[in-house]
């Protein structure tokens, strides 16, 4: 409720835009070669909300609906659309959490720990077999 408009539109613009340009850049290339994958970003917090960050969560669930939408226009083509959305992921970003607020989320997830970015990384690469012999 205390968020700027610039720092809204500066989320959406990253996350949400960022991955309209992305796919509006490779999508011709796709459709003409009739096959492809694309695999976007999406994040816990767009299926569920996070507190104090309506600008993200809006822009991983519109990041979400943007994947099952084009999902269904490209489908035809042999192309896959797919999103990935991650729970808390071991960064810098969740380095400076406090270590309370760090056991308080951990005792909600079942691993009870927070996912690395190679665990993602992997889920990517099962998504898109081809990257596996890169």
């Amino acid at each position: 409720m205390l968020m700027t408009q610039n720092e809204w539109q500066e989320v959406l613009d990253i996350n949400l835009s960022g991955v309209f340009n992305y796919s509006r850049s490779v999508i011709v290339k796709m459709l003409r070669q009739k096959s492809g994958q694309i695999i976007n970003i999406s994040s816990y917090s767009g299926i569920f909300g996070t507190i104090g960050q309506t600008n993200y969560s809006a822009s991983k669930a519109g990041i979400i609906g943007f994947t099952k939408a084009l999902a269904k226009e490209v489908a035809g083509y042999n192309i896959r659309v797919n999103a990935v959305a991650p729970g808390l992921i071991e960064t810098e970003m969740t380095d400076t959490l406090s270590d309370k607020y760090k056991q308080r989320i951990i005792k909600a997830i079942p691993i009870k720990r927070f996912g690395t970015c190679d665990e993602v990384a992997c889920l990517v690469c099962f998504y898109c077999p081809i990257m596996q012999h890169i």
